[in-house]
């Protein structure tokens, strides 16, 4: 293996070298629990306190509205589920859409078990749920809307102002799963009007395991895990402190110059966009215009994505079929099959998730390297003939 590309950051970005040495010292010098009131301990408050000041700032929120978790999953399920039971008295049907992330949906339909009725929102082709497809699944005993930021798969980034506005005016919870927005899209959770904000380290540069929950002052939770008085009695459990901390940089990092950067990332993207899809019978999944700046997601017609990435390994790529958190499994996407796809062109979906890190060599690598793949699989397939191949 000459040549190594990440090209899989939607599924994880690399520990950044700054926000590695900002966690080391919380493993073994300052590695009291921040609840003591001794030196050790308050050395360990001030990291964790640092770190929610930072992530406040940089969603445009107030230190004392960020609630930290162990990741994207947790905030999704203490958000979904605390609005449901806080407002169940009032009313019991929640919407979202059908593409959300696995985290999300299958909190829903727990919920439908426990006896609530879910309305799942239909997305246009390019994954866009339009305003006006919410404002008429919305009922009298509506009290929770969730709907995510931008798709983990197809990129595609929701108006999230325009779904606030609507939610607002009938006073329904609005709560958003920002995991792969949050250090790539601007984002200000007060101007926006958002209740609720689920983030995730791992997505940008900081560690896994660790994540965060923006619950607007005013909306108040019952507690997911149940304990201690952590988290201003949020979240019980002893803080994870270097994380905490590996958060608050990784997010700090992230907000500053994001415009500049995602800029170029978008340039890399739109480059390796026009060269797959100069390789005949392939398509664009999600808005070409309307979606994050490092993502792409693209069908092959012909192949099979698997086979496909287990090429691209060999050949020091990393990618993904669809989204990361369902490899292996057997259906296709249920995003990609949620936009119209039909089963043959979600099976032969390609996710490349680029990052500033990456460049115009690695886009010129990928291009020739999956060109060549593509040309040699569909050599072999009976089903795929000659015509097909070159027009």
């Amino acid at each position: 293996m000459s040549k190594f590309v990440y090209a899989d950051n939607a599924a994880t970005t690399a520990v950044s070298q700054d926000v590695l040495h900002a966690m080391l010292p919380y493993f073994a010098e300052r590695y009291g629990n921040p609840s003591s009131i001794y030196s050790v301990g308050r050395s360990a408050r001030e990291g964790v306190d640092k770190a929610r000041r930072q992530t406040a700032d940089a969603l445009g929120a107030k230190p004392e509205e960020i609630v930290f978790t162990s990741g994207g999953s947790e905030s999704d399920n203490q958000a979904i589920r605390g609005a449901a039971a806080k407002c169940a008295a009032k009313g019991r049907h929640l919407i979202t859409t059908a593409i959300e992330h696995h985290a999300v949906l299958h909190t829903m339909r727990a919920l439908e078990k426990e006896g609530f009725t879910i309305t799942y929102l239909r997305p246009e082709p390019d994954g866009t749920v339009l305003p006006e497809t919410l404002e008429a699944a919305i009922r009298p005993d509506t009290t929770l809307v969730s709907i995510m930021y931008a798709n983990n798969e197809i990129g595609t980034i929701q108006p999230i102002p325009a779904f606030v506005q609507i939610c607002r005016a009938r006073g329904i919870l609005f709560h958003t799963d920002a995991v792969q927005a949050v250090g790539h899209v601007p984002i200000d959770a007060e101007q926006e009007g958002i209740d609720l904000l689920s983030l995730s380290a791992h997505k940008f540069h900081g560690p896994k395991g660790v994540g965060a929950l923006y619950i607007r002052k005013g909306v108040r939770l019952p507690s997911l895990i149940e304990g201690g008085t952590q988290e201003r009695g949020r979240r019980a459990g002893t803080e994870n402190t270097p994380g905490i901390v590996g958060l608050g940089e990784a997010l700090f990092r992230a907000a500053a110059g994001m415009e500049e950067r995602m800029e170029r990332v978008a340039r890399l993207r739109d480059r390796l966009c026009d060269g797959l899809l100069a390789i005949p019978h392939t398509r664009l999944n999600g808005s070409r215009a309307h979606r994050l700046a490092g993502n792409l997601n693209i069908s092959i017609d012909g192949i099979q994505a698997e086979g496909l990435l287990l090429l691209l390994d060999q050949n020091g790529i990393c990618a993904s079929a669809g989204s990361a958190c369902a490899t292996g499994a057997v259906q296709p996407s249920h995003v990609l099959t949620a936009i119209g796809l039909p089963e043959e062109a979600a099976h032969a979906a390609l996710r490349l998730t680029l990052d500033d890190v990456n460049t115009d060599e690695d886009v010129d690598y990928i291009i020739e390297t999956i060109t060549r793949l593509v040309q040699h699989l569909r050599s072999l397939s009976p089903a795929w003939g000659p015509a097909q191949t070159t027009h």
